[in-house]
């Protein structure tokens, strides 16, 4: 329990608020050390393998089209790409008891999911017994961050070199390809909200799909998310997130939709004029979402 408050009180200092009970503060811009918009390879160690070989091809379409993500399920179903992705992780050596993150402050374990690994902890408005299969299989994973979540990321800082720690990574290896290889995860959550100056849609997507095009490659079963707010007012991230999704048939947690029915949809009016923070009974929907999605695609998979 002291460690925890020592934890919490670091956060203090970069949020400014209280773990799980208060919302974020806003972040500073990542300046991203080089382009890698254009590369084939997200470095110089990194094994690119082609979406070819990595996944076959999808078996008869019934999905909603990107243009009606918003129709799309919180929950999503489970693809015949899926399964593949997931049986040749295990193939890999991949940890069926392992999920990694690939996200921004929102993100980090203080406010995301961190509450399921001290449930004696918290009191839960939920059926949690349900759950609790999940809960312990993944034990030890929810109140860790990695080495590709951190506070301040945006999409592109997963795959700079110059963005890894290099206590824990390889010489030219990125935060993303540090956590693949250190935590050998079967499921990677990926959820980039954070604005950075400069940004489309298109350079948005580029990196996700980069992202998703390595958590593939590894045997990673990558699980999109979709952002409650609409900061750039048009929606176009949650469209190019489920575009992406669609095009690489992978999962896709649609949080948007699971925040509409909250007061003010799950976003804080006090906070960034309720452009991108979310409030506190916000944080622990968010949580509760996204174990329903991982209990629901790890049931799913290990069943064959």
């Amino acid at each position: 329990m002291k460690l925890l408050l020592v934890l919490f009180a670091l956060l203090l200092s970069a949020c400014t608020s209280a773990p799980l009970d208060k919302s974020i503060t806003p972040v500073a811009e990542v300046v991203v050390s080089r382009d890698i918009s254009d590369q084939t390879q997200l470095s110089p160690t990194a094994t690119t393998v082609s979406m070819a070989e990595s996944t076959p091809e999808p078996t008869m379409d019934t999905r909603l089209p990107p243009e009606q993500w918003m129709e799309w399920p919180v929950v999503p179903e489970i693809s015949e790409t899926t399964r593949e992705i997931y049986r040749k992780g295990l193939e890999m050596g991949n940890d069926p008891t392992a999920f990694s993150k690939v996200g921004d402050c929102q993100n980090l374990k203080e406010y995301f999911l961190g509450h399921y690994d001290y449930l004696d902890q918290y009191e839960f408005d939920f059926y949690i017994e349900q759950y609790m299969d999940t809960i312990e299989n993944f034990q030890g994973n929810f109140y860790r961050d990695g080495q590709a979540a951190r506070f301040g990321f945006t999409a592109a800082s997963p795959l700079s070199q110059f963005q890894a720690d290099t206590d824990v990574c390889l010489p030219d290896e990125t935060p993303l390809e540090c956590e693949i290889r250190v935590a050998k995860p079967s499921f990677i959550v990926i959820s980039l909200e954070f604005p950075f100056s400069g940004r489309t849609p298109e350079l948005y997507g580029n990196y996700i799909r980069k992202i998703v095009e390595y958590s593939v490659s590894k045997g990673v079963v990558p699980i999109l998310a979709t952002k409650a707010d609409n900061a750039e007012g048009d929606h176009s991230i949650n469209y190019t997130t489920t575009q992406i999704a669609y095009e690489y048939d992978v999962p896709l947690w649609n949080w948007w939709l699971a925040a509409q029915p909250m007061w003010n949809h799950g976003l804080d009016p006090d906070r960034d004029n309720g452009n991108f923070h979310i409030t506190k009974d916000a944080w622990w929907e968010r949580s509760k979402t996204f174990l329903q999605t991982l209990d629901h695609l790890w049931k799913g998979l290990r069943e064959g």
